[in-house]
């Protein structure tokens, strides 16, 4: 790993630790449940991803920086909202747009270090994404914004066949990766502003 993957991926962790604590907070969790909450939606995502391709020990088993960033990144938003104001959902969701960014282009980068199929490294690239938030809102018994009607898994289909795209082109990698993680940045915040959705499916019963 690079080390610029490896400081973008702690930062993912921490931002996605963050958007945990906050979740956790909405549901008045203790500081045990706010630390449980950040380390699941913080690594849940790779967790997954890195099982699946077989590529053990999993990250923070191996680098247990990832461990104490996410404990830290959990306890810093506690402080910061108790002596600060609470953040509002905007601010929860906008940060929760960075760590999509920064884990799509990364769990595709890993993937494709294992030779898999572009298809594989797209859907490895999309669960590293979405995958701890999702099991972020379950366990906060929150409908997955993955499944809610803006756009989200779908940003981060874009930003991995970007990434993928512009590796092919043999363009710089520092580069392929701002622009790919821009990509999916950009996509999830311009569905956040203007609400933006895909084409719903509505089964309609026949009399």
């Amino acid at each position: 790993m690079t080390p610029l993957f490896y400081l973008a991926d702690l930062f993912g962790v921490m931002v996605f630790a963050i958007t945990g604590a906050l979740m956790a907070g909405r549901k008045s969790m203790d500081l045990f449940g706010v630390l449980v909450i950040a380390l699941v939606t913080a690594l849940g995502g790779g967790t997954l991803r890195d099982l699946i391709l077989d590529n053990h020990p999993v990250s923070w088993i191996r680098d247990d920086t990832y461990i104490l960033v996410a404990s830290l990144a959990a306890v810093g938003t506690v402080l910061w909202v108790r002596l600060t104001r609470p953040i509002n959902e905007r601010g929860l969701l906008v940060a929760d747009a960075f760590g999509l960014a920064l884990f799509t282009v990364y769990g595709t980068e890993v993937a494709l270090q294992h030779q898999v199929p572009i298809s594989t490294a797209v859907i490895m690239g999309v669960m590293t994404g979405v995958a701890g938030g999702v099991i972020r809102d379950v366990i906060c018994n929150e409908i997955p914004l993955i499944f809610q009607k803006e756009i989200y898994a779908t940003a981060c289909i874009a930003g991995s066949l970007v990434f993928i795209g512009l590796r092919h082109l043999d363009l710089a990698h520092e580069l392929a990766t701002g622009i790919a993680m821009l990509v999916v940045l950009l996509t999830r915040l311009a569905a956040i502003h203007w609400h933006l959705s895909l084409p719903q499916f509505h089964l309609l019963d026949r009399d």
